[in-house]
């Protein structure tokens, strides 16, 4: 197994030097995940070569594609195994990595404060926006502590998929700014000696003051419930394929499932952070009340987030077989469908967003009659052959009996497709 020769590689090293892949190193489970990786991807090169083949298959080529997927197979759940220790250990210290970014915008904060404060003078604005800051902070470095085992504070943003999700961070970026400001006047009406100043303050909560940022902030939170509520009824309704990522990335804010950019959720980020900018320059220059958000701006994060909506409506779909024809090989004759004959399904949406990799395509069955097939791999140089998106290739066991049976391929999210109807020759 690729795991095992990395440990051995590693024991042969030392124990926690640079190459530990104990499981409680986290540095040891990048670094075993790394090697696993690189032994899967030379031996399916090998085999997509022709080269490592026992000799008692090499003579068959249906004996020898089963044996190089079960083989491909059993070492891509491997190099899965591995993936998923990593993505645990990553975890495990992300909450550290948070809390040193929380307190570092702290002492940027102080710095910035500290710098503008020359010539013009402290100011208890200053003092407030201070003290706003480390009680946020320590919020967060609390959440960080309790949830340490699953992101720290960022394990309310990450979703059921195991990926981070865009519509959350966006919502908890606008909650905790709206509170890092409602703090910040709760401050400045503490420190407040007359009644004049503290009536200022007060009415700086209006809601005529602050209607565009309150509608924002009630909008992105809106869209971050409804897009979870979406998301799930469109899965258990088998129009969405959805497989769990084995770790998060930030990369996932601006990505669809499959890794490639996704335009719904790129302008969603880019629009809410640029709002974002230009309230919290309005509240450093009028600490006194709410940012007060220019309409023009809200109605452009309003009309993002309904794009971001559309996209999650429009994203997805279930998988369908379009035809199925018998896969001849060059110099075989025409002929009907017989049991031992290779099939070759040509549909859509057959690998789902996420789901390129081996453990996950192994995981493919096609299900002929009363029979399930799994979906043979078949390796090429930088990838696979067999199975793809729009086409796959599985053999007619000897256990399906002739006559009409239908077809359906199950992916690997568990998603089925149309009953297909074949006729088997005798």
């Amino acid at each position: 197994m690729a795991v095992q020769e990395a440990r051995g590689d590693t024991d042969a090293e030392g124990v926690h030097e640079g190459g530990c892949t104990c499981g409680d190193c986290p540095h040891g489970a990048r670094e075993g995940h790394r090697r696993a990786v690189a032994a899967f991807l030379r031996r399916r090169d090998e085999f997509a070569a022709g080269r490592g083949l026992p000799a008692a298959v090499a003579h068959s080529a249906s004996a020898s594609r089963q044996w190089v997927s079960e083989e491909l197979t059993q070492r891509a759940e491997a190099v899965a195994e591995q993936s998923r220790a990593e993505g645990a250990a990553r975890l495990a210290r992300l909450w550290l990595r948070t809390v040193y970014a929380v307190w570092g915008a702290v002492v940027a904060l102080l710095l910035g404060e500290a710098l503008t404060a020359i010539g013009a003078g402290w100011t208890g604005a200053r003092t407030a926006a201070l003290l706003a800051a480390l009680a946020v902070a320590g919020a967060l470095t609390a959440a960080c502590f309790l949830h340490r085992a699953r992101g720290g504070a960022l394990a309310p943003v990450i979703g059921e998929d195991n990926r981070i999700s865009t519509s959350r961070t966006v919502a908890a970026c606008w909650i905790l700014f709206v509170g890092y400001a409602v703090l910040l006047l709760a401050a400045r009406l503490a420190a407040a000696s007359d009644h004049a100043g503290r009536d200022a303050l007060i009415s700086g909560l209006d809601l005529a003051r602050g209607a565009g940022a309150v509608t924002v902030l009630a909008v992105v939170c809106g869209i971050a419930v409804l897009v979870r509520r979406v998301v799930g009824l469109r899965v258990l309704g088998q129009r969405l394929q959805k497989v769990s990522a084995h770790r998060p990335r930030a990369a996932d804010l601006l990505t669809d499932d499959s890794g490639k950019g996704a335009f719904a959720d790129i302008q969603y980020v880019a629009i809410s952070a640029v709002a974002l900018l230009f309230a919290a320059v309005r509240l450093a220059r009028r600490p006194d009340r709410l940012p007060d958000l220019p309409w023009g701006l809200a109605v452009v994060v309003l009309i993002s987030a309904a794009t971001y909506l559309a996209g999650k409506y429009a994203e997805g779909g279930r998988p369908v077989i379009l035809s199925v024809v018998r896969a001849r090989e060059p110099g075989d004759l025409d002929g009907p469908i017989r049991t031992g004959d290779d099939i070759e399904i040509r549909g859509s949406g057959f690998v789902p967003p996420g789901a390129q990799t081996a453990d996950r395509l192994s995981r493919m069955v096609v299900r002929i009659g009363a029979v399930d097939v799994h979906v043979p791999l078949v390796p090429v140089a930088g990838g696979f052959r067999n199975p793809t998106d729009h086409a796959l290739t599985v053999p007619v066991p000897a256990d399906v009996e002739p006559g009409a049976v239908d077809i359906q391929v199950v992916t690997a999210a568990g998603v089925a497709t149309n009953r297909y109807p074949l006729q088997v020759a005798e």
